[in-house]
This record gives C-alpha cells, sequence and structure tokens, in this order.
C-alpha cells in the first residue's frame, strides 16, 4: 500500500510546527479537532482575536486529505453558481459564491502575511475540456462566472495547448483568481501561525470522548483533559474514536503520482505559466508543476484497494498521452487521500451541540473553502452570531447508501483505468 511516508509534499515540506502530544489538563475559550485547512485556519482566527485555544490533531497536522491534494487553491466550488443557488435559495447562494470566489485572495494573503514557505504560485487554473462536451460544459461555467463578475476566460484548443503543452483538449477554462501552492506546507504554515499567536497545538491527541455539561465542552485524550466554552469539529475525511459523531459523507480516494525534476528544455515546453490543471472527465485527471520541475499527475481512485494496478499502468499511459515528450520519464511513487464528498457538492456545518460546530464536505475544494470555513466558524462561535456562518448551520446532515456509493465511484475508476490502460 502507498502510504503517506511516500507523499512528495511530506519529502518536500519546509514548514515546521511547535507540537507536543497533550499531556494534563487545560481550559480555553475554544477546542479545535482536527489538523487540517479547516481547523488550523480557526485556530489562527480565533488566537489572533485574542482567545485562548487548543487544537488537537490524532496524528501530525496535515496528516489527512489537507497534506495529499493536488494544490490548487481555486475559486469557488464544482459547482457552477446556479447549480449553487439552486440549493441553497438566491440570498445564500450568493453569499457562498462571493465568499468562496475571494477565497484564494484569502489563502495567498495569509501565505504572504504568516511568511508561511509553500511555494506560491498565483498565475491561474485552468479547467481543460477532453470533449466537446466537456467544453460545452466549460462554455456553460464561463457564461455563469462572468455573469457573477469573476474574470475567467474561455480559451481556445490552440491556446490551451500554448498555455499547458498538451495537444489533448479542445479548450480551457482560465481562472487568473488562483493559484498552486504545496498543500502540506501551507496547512503547516497556518499551524505554525497560530502557534506564534499563543494557540495550543496538541498533535498524537486523539480525542477519545466529548461530552457537554454546565456550559462547557470536555474533550479526553489518553494523557490529557481540554475544558472549552466552544468547540469546532473539523475532522471531514479523517474521522477517529468517536463514532457517535462521525460527518456522513461519501468518501472518494485520489492519488497523484510525480515525475522526477525534469530537465530545463522539458520544463520550458510544459505549463510554462505556472497554471494548475485539471479536465473536465467524469474520472477527472488533474496536473501541475511543483517549484523543483516535477510533473506531479494525479486522478479520482485508491492506491491502497485492488485497483492499484489499474491506475499505476493508467497513469503510465495517461502521461505519454497527454506529454509525449515525457513518454519516458519514470513515475516516483505515488500516494493518496481521502476526500468527503456530499451528494451536493456543497460543505456542510452541522450543529453538533451548544456552542459546538461541525463542519465537512468540500468534495475535493478544500484549500480555499477550508480556509473560509475555518476563519467563519471561529468568528461565529466567539461573537455568538450564527450569520456570520458561510452556510447555515443545519441540527444534523445525513447521507444515504455512504459504502456503497463509495464502491461505486472507486470500481467505476479502476475499470476506467484498467481499460484505458490497454486500449
Amino acid at each position: 500500500m502507498s502510504g503517506y511516508n511516500q507523499s512528495l509534499w511530506l519529502k518536500t515540506c519546509q514548514e515546521r510546527v511547535e507540537s507536543s502530544r497533550l499531556n494534563g489538563d487545560m481550559t480555553v475559550d475554544l477546542a479545535v479537532i482536527g489538523g487540517g485547512y479547516t481547523g488550523c485556519s480557526a485556530a489562527l482566527t480565533a488566537a489572533q482575536a485574542g482567545a485562548s485555544v487548543c487544537l488537537l490533531e490524532a496524528q501530525e497536522i496535515g496528516h489527512g486529505g489537507s497534506g495529499r491534494n493536488v494544490g490548487l487553491a481555486n475559486a469557488g466550488l464544482w459547482l457552477p453558481p446556479e447549480d449553487i443557488r439552486q440549493h441553497l435559495g438566491r440570498e445564500a447562494g450568493d453569499r457562498l459564491i462571493d465568499l468562496l470566489a475571494a477565497a484564494p485572495g484569502d489563502v495567498f494573503d495569509l501565505i504572504e502575511n504568516h511568511d508561511i514557505n509553500c511555494e506560491p504560485v498565483r498565475n491561474g487554473t485552468l479547467h481543460c475540456a477532453h470533449s466537446a462536451k466537456g467544453l460545452r460544459d466549460l462554455q456553460t461555467r464561463h457564461t455563469q462566472l462572468s455573469a457573477t463578475g469573476a474574470p475567467v476566460e474561455l480559451l481556445s484548443s490552440s491556446q490551451t495547448e500554448l498555455r499547458t503543452g498538451s495537444a489533448a483538449f479542445q479548450g480551457a477554462l482560465f481562472d487568473p483568481r488562483a493559484g498552486t501552492i504545496q498543500p502540506l506546507s501551507y496547512v503547516r504554515g497556518l499551524a505554525r501561525a497560530a502557534a506564534e499567536v499563543g494557540a495550543k497545538i496538541a498533535t498524537q491527541s486523539a480525542v477519545q470522548s466529548m461530552q457537554h455539561n454546565g456550559g462547557v465542552w470536555t474533550l479526553k485524550t489518553d494523557q490529557g483533559t481540554v475544558r472549552a466554552k466552544a468547540l469546532i469539529q473539523a475532522t471531514n475525511a479523517y474521522h477517529q474514536w468517536l463514532q457517535a459523531s462521525v460527518p456522513e459523507y461519501v468518501p472518494v480516494y485520489y492519488f497523484q503520482f510525480s515525475t522526477a525534476p525534469l530537465s530545463d528544455n522539458l520544463r520550458a515546453s510544459i505549463l510554462s505559466g505556472g497554471e494548475g490543471c485539471w479536465d473536465t472527465g467524469l474520472i477527472m485527471t488533474s496536473f501541475r508543476m511543483d517549484a523543483e520541475g516535477r510533473l506531479i499527475l494525479g486522478a479520482m481512485g485508491d492506491l491502497g484497494q485492488a485497483g492499484r494496478a489499474a491506475h499505476t499502468a493508467w497513469i503510465r499511459r495517461k502521461l505519454s498521452e497527454l506529454f509525449p515528450q515525457l513518454a519516458d520519464q519514470r513515475l516516483i511513487e505515488g500516494w493518496h487521500g481521502r476526500i468527503a464528498m456530499t451528494s451536493d457538492h456543497i460543505p456542510k456545518i452541522t450543529q453538533i451541540g451548544p456552542g459546538a460546530l461541525s463542519v465537512h464536505g468540500y468534495s475535493g475544494r478544500g484549500i480555499g473553502p477550508g480556509t473560509v470555513f475555518g476563519r467563519l466558524a471561529a468568528e461565529s462561535l466567539l461573537r455568538d452570531d450564527p450569520s456570520l456562518l458561510p452556510v447555515p448551520a443545519v441540527p444534523e446532515y445525513h447521507e444515504s447508501w455512504t459504502g456503497l456509493r463509495r464502491a461505486y465511484f472507486e470500481t467505476g475508476a479502476a475499470l476506467t483505468h484498467f481499460v484505458k490502460a490497454r486500449f
């Protein structure tokens, strides 16, 4: 099984955060469970506001999807604006659209303000049309996004080839608001910044029980206890121990492989503008370059299951199809992460008790939304103002047939990759 220790992001991470296992008891204004984008953003926000904060992470900061994803800091969600309005209503939909349109700016501002060493490149992203149907979808998205004031641009096939270095696409939607980062470095930088302004960062500290009594939340780990007035559960798709409060979602896996650093000549022929990319395929493919000139190629699939061989064979063929000049390039051992997918692809906030929120379900768009949701969840709790939340909190949220749908997605990805690796 390809494990976390093989992740390129772990090997190249330049950020360090001082943390230790929780040992003893402490009382704080806000407790945060989960050391990903949401949790670290919340902890930083609260500590900067003068609140006492303890963040509890079962493993290490960025152990989950925040340290394993592609590193595309996109604006918005997967859904086009009209779909968001259809699910949330116009007023709430427009609020979320506006908040997430500004999300990449929030991310890059945090990087600059806290000197986070995470390879930030804000040269936009390219959503690439893999087929005529995909191009029609991009045309619709372009129309809807432009109506919101987004500075997006629809590119022709020749323009797309010039920007990507690949002749495989019929066009692309360019979004200059977005960019790429080293995702693990970013989340660890957020945690480091939170610690610098007073937040307690406790790693290897899985919460084994939590209860609310007398206006106070009590969280117990194997070696300590945290008491807090307010609580944010930000475990997303990497939930441990607290089975009674597991957020409901469809687990979807996404894997990536990278080349070794490319030569200067090859590097100049591929994504010379530094954009991050993904395509319109149902089984999506992503590709981007890192700071050292490695091409990183990814797609849906779990490298820890039976489909590993199909995914691995497919990724090698996909590399040569997109970029024939890289056909002889060696691919470094791959890694994967888990995504919390909701049926409508809109993140959820649930009120899990008095002064307590659970946030999950970014459906593969975690960097910008996670940063924004974490900040606003912390502000809402500290000010006791639910209107600050990016989406209204609900008392409970349910997904049906999560295990069956997880198997459906993984089987579909494995079969697609098996067939395409051979024909």
